[in-house]
């Protein structure tokens, strides 16, 4: 006969602890993801996340509209100390099979520059189409819920140790993302936990991130905070040179904009970025024609193919008189000035952290992780997904795709491994 709701219950009944086929550690936009494929497949499945609320990323990401994939995806699009980890999830689960779900949870989207895919409301209803997932599934849900401690199980298996109790499961997924963004709860535990099954880790960087300039080197350009301009922007050497062409924004602290986010992800201290602020045009031979062609002032002539601030500012920097007849000018002097508008080169003192950067470079080495099922190589039944590996992607919606591509890859195998 059960005890009555007011009994305490006997020592067998708390014995042991409640039991799943697999545990998922963070509830972003990998781990819900897969949790909902997994429930989906049959496994009892808990999700845990010691935030207030799910999914915060992606509820602030593009704008409040998610820019949830890519149509350009490929693996050229992503960076890792072993780059060829992510072609097989990629592969495996594409932009079109994710844009499949959006269309079959009625979500409508639109494309915007360069093949980005936002939602044509809000964020809010990716976050509403996974949650869905996970109810078709079948997920068990704790958030908040911290964790204080994982140990493997001698006959396979994992108990966990957490604010709400402890549970063991067959199958452990790490879904906790990077360092970015603290402000919404961004946690080094997916870190913790890989050293702590003998995992190596790519050293975290803040990338998708703003740079910044000694005081001094900027105080030129502080005024220029807001101004906006399409330029070409590269760093690196060798065959690890990386360029893009993108929007750059000053600020009063640095550069920010498309173009520096893209780069950022590439540079490291003590490397010089190399700035085209007339991508396109060669400034020497535009400068030696506008000199014969015309008695402009130099000041004007810049304005034309600059914003007019930036313009005087530079001409200002370099100690040249914007209002001097192009004619009047030194061959040398115009010289100067058409190398540092068509390759400014300048070295950041740092970046804005991970408070601003948009995701975490580094993470868990993927070459100690299966391709296939993101399974770790070292821990039967433990399995890494999503930002916490050492996988980033480009700005422009390709994170999004790798967190539903190693997440659908990562529930595949754990049904496997079940049956």
């Amino acid at each position: 006969m059960p005890p009555s709701p007011h009994q305490p219950a006997s020592p067998a009944a708390t014995r042991t602890p409640p039991a799943f086929d697999v545990i998922v550690l963070g509830a972003g936009a990998a781990g819900l993801f897969c949790a909902g494929l997994a429930g989906q497949r049959g496994l009892r499945v808990l999700l845990l996340d010691h935030a207030e609320r799910v999914a915060e990323k992606i509820r602030i990401s593009g704008g409040g509209r998610c820019n949830f994939s890519n149509l350009g995806t490929s693996p050229a699009q992503f960076i890792s100390a072993n780059p060829d980890y992510c072609r097989s999830a990629l592969a495996r689960f594409n932009v079109a099979d994710f844009i499949a779900l959006m269309r079959q949870h009625g979500v409508t989207f639109h494309e915007k520059h360069k093949g980005q895919l936002f939602c044509d409301a809000s964020s809010q209803q990716v976050i509403d189409l996974l949650l869905a997932e996970c109810a078709a599934g079948g997920v068990q849900h704790w958030q908040p819920c911290t964790m204080a401690a994982v140990q493997a199980l001698p006959d396979g298996g994992f108990e966990l140790e957490t604010s709400r109790g402890v549970v063991r499961t067959a199958q452990l997924v790490i879904a906790s993302g990077g360092l970015s963004i603290p402000k919404i709860g961004a946690s080094d535990i997916g870190y913790r936990l890989a050293r702590q099954f003998g995992h190596r880790i790519v050293e975290p960087l803040p990338a998708l991130v703003p740079l910044t300039f000694d005081a001094d080197q900027w105080a030129p350009f502080v005024a220029l905070a807001g101004l906006s301009l399409p330029v070409g922007i590269r760093c690196g050497p060798g065959r690890t040179k990386a360029v893009f062409l993108e929007d750059l924004l000053f600020t009063h602290r640095g550069l920010s904009g498309p173009a520096v986010l893209q780069i950022s992800s590439f540079w490291r201290s003590g490397q010089a970025l190399t700035l085209n602020l007339l991508p396109g045009l060669d400034a020497g031979a535009w400068l030696r024609d506008a000199k014969q062609q015309s008695r402009r002032q130099l000041g004007n002539a810049l304005g034309a193919l600059l914003p007019q601030r930036l313009a005087d500012v530079w001409l200002a920097h370099l100690g040249l008189d914007p209002a001097k007849p192009l004619p009047e000018l030194r061959d040398r002097d115009l010289l100067r000035l058409a190398e540092s508008l068509n390759a400014w080169t300048l070295t950041p003192s740092g970046t804005e952290g991970y408070r601003k950067a948009e995701v975490t470079a580094g993470g868990v080495d993927t070459r100690e992780l299966d391709s296939r099922s993101m399974a770790s190589k070292r821990q039967p039944g433990l399995y890494f997904i999503g930002e916490v590996v050492d996988v980033t992607g480009w700005l422009g919606g390709y994170n999004f795709q790798w967190a539903w591509a190693s997440a659908a890859a990562c529930a595949g195998a754990l049904a496997g491994a079940a049956a």
